[in-house]
């Protein structure tokens, strides 16, 4: 190892855990905010189409796992994109980093365009494969015919968004996310209900025609249209700028390392929501009322770890550009934080929830069976908050530093060795509850494990990639 790499792995080591801390802090408060915003998409989701009845409820708890399960292919893109852009401006290297951004933004397109038509051609199927009940199937055909057409603009947002991430344009992501968000705020109870009051007109209101669950569709696809718009002006405007010359100077090898993170991060974000998806196909068995609690209790619990979720984003810059300027003691002090807060968040919003538990669903519906179903869920799969977060926090590490294998193996391993396993083993006994403990054993055993992976990886043995390339600091 040359000297002036062992000049920076000492200082880094001296640097004080504050400053890095304060790094991580900076960079994730804004992705918190921003995947606050989105998820609240689906709290007033649920909110709205609850109040059309339990059936409604039901369709959007077997569309949720899917749509999030497409959602998370977007979010492979994203961590791909961030990741090969974070560590060529750790290199110093802005040209190229625009290049690789490009071939994110192009690469995401081509796919959103693939997986829309599959999604067309297959939703039925899809949907009765999982266990959907015949009278649901109009209803969730409603929502995934559009969310099918406008899929690749929501997949060219988060090429886009991957690219401000891996500049550590944290405060920009947020703008785009809260911007989705608000639309979906506006547009949901006009699109679901049919109905926009406006002062001074006579009648009170003008009424349009209600469109149900295709409503809740349709607005995202509003918002994914006005983000996508704001996501380029961002990167046009951006450190590395937007430019369609610079595909030109793409070489094979910059591909298959886009692909070598990309590929596995999707997969291995997209497998979480297909566990939830099998296990929603388990509680049909349950009847109707199982399922609209486990979706609604779900979308809750999507909120709730936020933090979580931001914090997987906004470690991925911070490592990224530190693993290109070889700053390893800034990655092991980032890892450790980051762990430090998923064990006291996880156990402290899981005891929040717990305690709160009646009152949360009782918003979400009137029926007593839903909400008896809803509050057993929490009561149960709340405790395993804190070992989620240790594995979105180490797949987004590991995906940062070329290592997305072994994030595939973490999350494909909660899902198909316990997660799956676990429900179809205990169901005959407990029933629906043997779903929520499949969940809560996968989360704990899975983040434990993840814990164990990126300690031997990030913060015990950390190595050199290559010589020191004597561009910019790392600034993440």
């Amino acid at each position: 190892m040359s000297a002036d790499v062992d000049q920076h792995k000492r200082a880094s080591e001296q640097e004080p855990a504050g400053a890095v801390l304060l790094h991580l802090v900076r960079q994730a408060a804004p992705l918190m905010v921003g995947v606050a915003a989105i998820m609240s998409v689906g709290i007033i989701d649920a909110y709205y189409l609850g109040q059309l009845g339990a059936a409604e409820l039901a369709a959007v708890s077997f569309i949720f796992p899917v749509t999030t399960a497409l959602s998370s292919l977007g979010v492979g893109v994203m961590a791909g994109v961030s990741s090969v852009v974070s560590r060529a401006l750790g290199r110093g290297d802005a040209a190229h980093a625009r290049s690789l951004a490009m071939l994110g933004v192009a690469s995401s397109l081509c796919l959103g365009v693939a997986v829309a038509g599959l999604l067309y051609l297959l939703r039925m199927p899809l949907f009765q494969l999982l266990q959907a009940q015949d009278d649901l199937l109009p209803l969730i055909d409603a929502y995934m015919v559009p969310y099918a057409l406008f899929y690749p603009i929501q997949l060219m947002m988060m090429g886009a968004n991957g690219a401000l991430r891996g500049q550590g344009a944290a405060k920009r992501s947020m703008a785009i996310l809260i911007l989705f968000a608000a639309v979906n705020w506006v547009l949901d109870p006009l699109l679901i209900h049919g109905e926009l009051a406006l002062v001074g007109t006579e009648a009170g209101g003008v009424q349009i025609a209600p469109l149900g669950v295709g409503g809740a569709a349709y607005a995202s696809a509003g918002g994914f249209i006005c983000a996508a718009a704001l996501a380029y002006v961002l990167l046009f405007k951006s450190r590395i700028g937007l430019s369609l010359a610079a595909l030109r100077t793409i070489a094979t090898k910059d591909a298959l390392a886009l692909a070598r993170v990309t590929g596995p991060a999707a997969f291995s974000n997209a497998i979480n929501p297909v566990g939830l998806a099998v296990l929603t196909g388990f509680l049909a068995a349950e009847g109707q009322a199982a399922v609209a609690g486990f979706g609604a209790a779900g979308r809750l619990q999507s909120f709730a770890v936020v933090p979580l979720l931001g914090l997987s984003g906004a470690i991925g810059a911070i490592v990224g550009q530190n693993w290109g300027a070889q700053e390893y003691g800034r990655i092991r002090k980032a890892a450790i934080a980051a762990g430090g807060f998923c064990l006291a968040y996880g156990l402290a919003v899981a005891l929040i929830l717990f305690l709160a538990r009646g009152p949360l669903a009782r918003i979400f519906t009137g029926d007593a069976a839903v909400i008896g179903a809803m509050t057993r869920y929490i009561e149960i799969g709340v405790w395993g908050y804190a070992g989620y977060g240790l594995l979105i926090v180490s797949n987004g590490a590991l995906n940062a530093v070329d290592k997305a294998g072994f994030a595939l193996l973490q999350s494909t391993g909660r899902v198909l060795l316990l997660m799956m396993p676990i429900a179809w083993l205990v169901q005959p006994y407990l029933g629906g509850e043997a779903i929520y403990l499949a969940e809560l054993a996968a989360n704990l055993v899975g983040g434990g494990f993840a814990a164990l992976v990126t300690w031997l990886l990030l913060v015990r043995r950390p190595r050199a990639t290559g010589a020191k390339t004597h561009g910019q600091p790392a600034t993440a």
